[in-house]
């Protein structure tokens, strides 16, 4: 039986092995030139702050050449893999055979519905994560110049952070689950449903909804976010952006943790000296504002002690911190180990209903 569940997934196996080959042989051409790349900008020799700036110059150059491209190519590979296994290899695994009556000519002979079940859902679910996880550390081991760059501070260009949606998807273990969880739900839609195109169309519509449910509403909370209250002038390149018709209200949002680097910021928001969260523009720093977003609009010099750097430090002088909640970098791995925990948890879950609803004869 075993034997007959990998003839029957070898047209699948020959398609995942060429996706990986060629996958692998573009990265493996390309990943040296990045790396010396890396090197050339002085990276390599810089310590400390000093890597800020290459650092900066080094992500925002690959988004307007071919790397940038071929950074967001294999991600978005990586990203859809699991859903294409979930359509392609797990909604027909069952739906197909329903259709055609093989399964019931399969279960008239010696083999036992368990065992059919268990064999196929073996040699596909172990393949998936096998082929998802091989494109994940392809694309990590290529893209290793770009996550020291992040690391040395850099947010240009193709540099985001190890939290960001697009990188915490596409690295660590997080596509096993995904995988997992995806091509389960392709069987049980197909067991459920007994049509191909139909399972499809439900595994497909289902997945997407906890692709993007999961990074919006679980994710953030999967462990409880720390605060912190800094001054709005150590908030480094954010700038505040004054509303209202006089510039009386006023917007600020910190784009980075001093002492935090890495952190994923879930939300941030000014307050005043009593911690209350607020918008309104002290008097004082009215004209200072004004002035300054005047006369930059008209392509000018800002004056002295006007412009937005002016604006922050008269915020700042009156009291007005930015208060913040963020995950901690450190948080990591916790999160991807418990993220691919609920993921693995729903595809067994999955799994288990489908062979107590084959057991049942129909």
């Amino acid at each position: 039986m075993i034997r007959l569940g990998m003839l029957q997934f070898r047209i699948q196996a020959i398609i995942a092995a060429v996706t990986v080959a060629a996958f692998t042989v573009l990265l493996a051409a390309t990943g040296p030139h990045l790396a010396s790349a890396y090197a050339a900008d002085g990276l390599d020799s810089c310590r400390g702050s000093s890597c800020l700036s290459p650092a900066t110059y080094f992500t925002a150059s690959l988004a307007h050449g071919p790397y940038g491209v071929l950074f967001l190519l294999s991600t978005g590979i990586i990203l859809l893999a699991p859903a294409v296994i979930g359509l392609f290899w797990g909604a027909p695994l069952i739906a197909r055979e329903m259709e055609t009556g093989t399964a019931a000519l399969a279960w008239n002979q010696s083999v036992t519905r368990t065992r059919w079940l268990a064999v196929k859902l073996a040699v596909g679910g172990l393949a998936a994560m096998a082929v998802t996880e091989a494109l994940s550390l392809m694309q990590t081991w290529w893209a290793v110049p770009i996550s020291r760059a992040v690391a040395d501070g850099s947010g240009a260009g193709v540099a985001q952070s190890r939290f960001s949606q697009l990188n915490f998807a596409t690295h660590g273990i997080t596509p096993l689950g995904y995988a997992a969880f995806a091509f389960a739900l392709g069987v049980t839609a197909g067991a459920l449903i007994r049509r191909t195109v139909p399972a499809m169309a439900v595994t497909l519509a289902i997945f997407a909804a906890l692709q993007v449910a999961m990074p919006l509403w679980v994710r953030p909370n999967l462990a409880p976010p720390s605060r912190t209250v800094i001054p709005v002038t150590s908030l480094g390149g954010a700038g505040p952006s004054q509303t209202g018709p006089d510039g009386d209200t006023f917007t600020l949002y910190a784009n980075s943790i001093p002492g935090q680097p890495g952190a994923w910021l879930l939300s941030s928001g000014p307050v005043n000296a009593a911690g209350e969260a607020t918008s309104t523009t002290p008097a004082a720093c009215t004209s200072v504002g004004n002035a300054g977003q005047s006369e930059g609009a008209q392509g000018t010099a800002f004056g002295p002690g006007q412009g937005p750097a002016a604006f922050v430090a008269c915020l700042g002088r009156h009291g007005i911190r930015e208060a913040i909640t963020y995950q901690p970098a450190s948080r990591y791995w916790r999160f991807q180990r418990t993220e691919t925990a609920i993921y693995l948890a729903l595809a067994l879950a999955l799994t288990g209903y489908c062979f107590r609803r084959l057991s049942r004869p129909s």
